[in-house]
């Protein structure tokens, strides 16, 4: 049985992954580690809570102690790191933290890893790997046309993406020093269930369904890559067994739409579903986001070539499967939406 310790579970991509393994799989063990801020939710994790597998711990990645404590007692065999501090609207207000947890905490697990998996110069135990879980930010911003590759070189532009792709080069600094196993996947947005409302599609539901203003960046034409959350871990999944060490996967749906047209999808939805006095007479063009870059798209060609992975999930498909599950899941929704989010919400877009 293989042991894999997963930092940041309780989060939407996170949570999604562990619950995917412990679907799939009878013969693997999930620790999941979570320092539970405002977007780590264990009640995202009920359905796998009682599962003998599964353990939970609630611990900061940045902890040296408490980390290392689960190495001591476990035989880990993958670190998949989720953890990290991911909107970008928050690192442009407080970008210290995002150092903190994406760089000095990723550092943290990458020296603890090693320790306790080094057994001679350049040998490690067999089998043991480090997964860290990227974006395409941390490319930058690209035009009209084009793709990110794997050798795009990194361009990140907001404190977030620039703490992620610190991170990552971290993370190959120590395969190619101390020759730690090692994969790095940087993937498009996700979407999906257990998202917090503070990114694009819950959002804009989320205020839909209240009939509140829908907060559109600018002229809304800002183009994203959609990528459908399973079949995301699909993709890890498949690069933390079979994927070569030291390579980095981008992994991308070639779901690229502009954020209007995210806008409108859900209004549609809502409207044709739930409440037909919904409309497009709710969005509210605000102030756009500095640095925002205009366009992402991920070429995912290496990860099908070597592995076999492709996206199995159209966005059309995607996004009525997402939205009735927030539907479905109304006291999910509810409980995630009181408190801190609410005053967090007025701030970013109470004056804009």
């Amino acid at each position: 049985m293989k042991t894999y310790l997963v930092t940041g579970g309780a989060g939407f991509i996170g949570s999604n992954f562990v619950i995917y393994m412990l679907n799939k799989y009878n013969d693997v063990k999930i620790i999941n580690v979570d320092s539970l801020t405002y977007a780590g939710n264990l009640e995202n994790l009920t359905s796998v809570e009682n599962n003998p597998n599964y353990s939970f711990v609630q611990a900061d990645i940045r902890d040296h102690d408490a980390i290392r404590k689960i190495f001591d007692e476990n035989e880990i065999d993958y670190v998949v790191n989720f953890a990290a501090e991911s909107h970008v609207d928050r690192s442009i207000s407080d970008p210290e933290i995002f150092v903190k947890t994406n760089v000095l905490g990723t550092v943290n697990l990458l020296n603890i890893a090693k320790a306790a998996w080094q057994i001679g110069d350049d040998r490690y135990k067999e089998g043991v790997k480090f997964h860290q879980v990227s974006t395409d930010e941390v490319y930058g911003s690209l035009g009209e046309t084009g793709f990110f590759t794997e050798t795009t070189p990194l361009s990140p532009h907001s404190p977030y993406s620039s703490s992620k792709a610190a991170a990552d080069m971290f993370v190959q600094a120590y395969h190619d020093t101390y020759k730690l196993p090692i994969n790095i996947t940087r993937c498009s947005n996700n979407y999906g269930p257990y998202q917090f409302p503070e990114k694009l599609i819950p959002l804009i539901m989320n205020n839909t369904l209240l009939h509140k203003d829908l907060p559109v960046y600018g002229d809304g034409m800002q183009v994203r890559d959609w990528l459908y959350v399973d079949d995301h871990c699909k993709a890890i999944d498949m690069v933390i067994r079979d994927g070569k060490v030291g390579e980095v996967y981008n992994v991308g749906g070639h779901n690229e739409r502009p954020n209007i047209f995210i806008v409108k999808t859900i209004i549609e939805y809502i409207k044709e579903n739930v409440d037909s006095e919904v409309g497009e007479h709710m969005i509210k063009h605000v102030a756009d986001r500095k640095g925002h870059d205009r366009r992402y798209g991920i070429d995912p060609q290496k990860i099908k070539d070597d592995l076999g992975w492709y996206p199995e999930t159209t966005f059309e498909v995607g996004i009525k499967k997402t939205l009735k599950w927030y539907l479905d899941n109304k006291e999910w929704f509810n409980n995630v939406t009181s408190g801190a989010y609410q005053k967090y919400y007025e701030k970013m877009y109470k004056d804009k």
